[in-house]
């Protein structure tokens, strides 16, 4: 080929290749910084304008007000006359509990026994004993309507049906805690420190290896202990010893104070009891006592948050 036909080919070949670069410029701007109809999208990997406050904000509220329409239809469907009121925050730096007065032993520097947290905000704390009735209802009653609840657990009755605790620990991860009620359900006082110590750290090993984490809290039965249990449990790392301002039954509700009342911070006990043993299911009692709760404009906080 003649050199000036190879000089119109390269030529042209380079006009065809600054036109294409020159549309693909124009793809996404007009020449002023403007973006043109059909001009790509980000590069991969780089992010999307980031929301506006007010649109984060919508979004929250929308989420709370979903969060409230699900309760609402938990509680229509579970027999509550109210809907629970949602709890407040956790404080930031859990308060300081102490022993209630009439309630000390002559040892120092053991675990506090209590019936009530220390707090101005209306939130009581629902706690259950034992674990002798296994009542699936219950489980999904509770996560649900999303109440949290301590449960303290005893081995003799536990043992026949770990998994039971297990699927209910894993069914509220941050609203259900397990907790130490000893081994076997004894009189604690007439025991020596050394069976004391068994039946409480015994079920602190049981526990952990269960469920994975050492309670912090123990219950003792019938809420009877001596400076021996006291001792025996803080050998095996219980930081306190809550039992309770009120008692809460299918039919009925018991109280400690004497103007028979709630007050902020008030720790309930009631426990796993099934129909052969008591006036009623597990839900049942639920209904009853939330009813209570709620009609006296308290909310169900969860008691580890505070202690």
């Amino acid at each position: 080929m003649a050199k000036g036909g190879s000089r119109r080919i390269l030529g042209a070949a380079l006009l065809v290749a600054a036109l294409a670069s020159t549309a693909a410029c124009g793809a996404s701007s007009d020449g002023a910084g403007r973006a043109v109809e059909g001009a790509p999208g980000p590069a991969a990997g780089q992010q999307a304008p980031a929301k506006t406050a007010a649109q984060l904000r919508a979004e929250q509220r929308a989420a709370v007000e979903k969060q409230r329409a699900v309760r609402a239809a938990a509680a229509r469907k579970w027999g509550l006359k109210q809907v629970p009121l949602e709890a407040p925050a956790p404080p930031r730096t859990k308060p300081a509990i102490t022993t209630r007065k009439g309630f000390e032993t002559a040892g120092t520097g053991l675990p506090p026994v209590f019936t009530t947290v220390p707090t101005k905000e209306k939130v009581v704390f629902l706690t259950i004993d034992d674990g002798s009735d296994k009542d699936p209802e219950l489980i999904r009653m509770m996560a649900e309507l999303k109440i949290p609840y301590s449960a303290f657990l005893s081995d003799y009755v536990v043992s026949d049906d770990y998994g039971y605790f297990e699927k209910m620990r894993k069914s509220q991860p941050a609203g259900v805690a397990l907790n130490n009620h000893t081994l076997n359900h004894k009189y604690l006082p007439g025991l020596s420190y050394a069976q004391q110590e068994r039946e409480i750290c015994g079920m602190q090993k049981i526990i952990e290896k269960r469920y994975g984490k050492r309670p912090e809290l123990f219950r003792p039965p019938y809420g009877n202990y001596n400076e021996d249990t006291l001792r025996a449990a803080k050998s095996c790392g219980i930081k306190a010893v809550p039992l309770w301002a009120a008692e809460a039954f299918p039919d009925h509700m018991e109280w400690r104070e004497w103007d028979r009342d709630l007050h902020p911070g008030d720790i309930v006990l009631t426990h796993f009891r099934g129909e052969e043993e008591w006036k009623g299911t597990m839900p049942d009692m639920i209904r009853r006592v939330m009813d209570v709760i709620t009609s006296k404009g308290y909310a169900v906080g969860r008691l580890e948050d505070y202690v």
